[in-house]
């Protein structure tokens, strides 16, 4: 079976780019907002676990309706953050760009590193950890 390569530009890194335009923070605001949604962003992790999979193998993964689950997945395509493909009846997706999984990964890491900072310093015993 022959393997695509992804030959990507490398990119400077954040702090030696010069600041951002501001068609470049409104285009990362709307990026942001569409990745803005609880649901959105478990589909996001279905699919980093396990690439390719359907939209019934994602409706059931995450709890929730086909068509509900649908219409979050074109959101995403429509982004350009995901591709689809058919293969018969059912349409299999996966993530485009490996950005994405990079900002969720550093994104679920500031949220657990935020919520252990706020834990430890926290006056509800409810908050603090064991």
């Amino acid at each position: 079976m022959a393997t695509r390569t992804t030959f990507r530009r490398s990119k400077p890194q954040l702090a030696a780019r010069p600041l951002i335009s501001l068609a470049q923070s409104n285009g990362l605001e709307q990026t942001f907002k569409v990745l803005a949604n609880a649901t959105r962003l478990r589909l996001l992790h279905a699919l980093v676990k396990r690439p390719g999979l359907s939209v019934m193998v994602l409706a059931e993964t995450v709890g929730m309706k086909p068509q509900a689950v649908s219409n979050q997945l074109q959101r995403l395509v429509g982004k350009g953050i995901l591709s689809n493909v058919r293969n018969g009846t059912n349409i299999h997706y996966r993530i485009v760009d490996p950005c994405i999984i990079s900002l969720l990964d550093r994104g679920l890491c500031l949220t657990e590193d935020t919520w252990q900072r706020r834990s430890r310093t926290s006056k509800n015993p409810a908050l603090r950890t064991a």
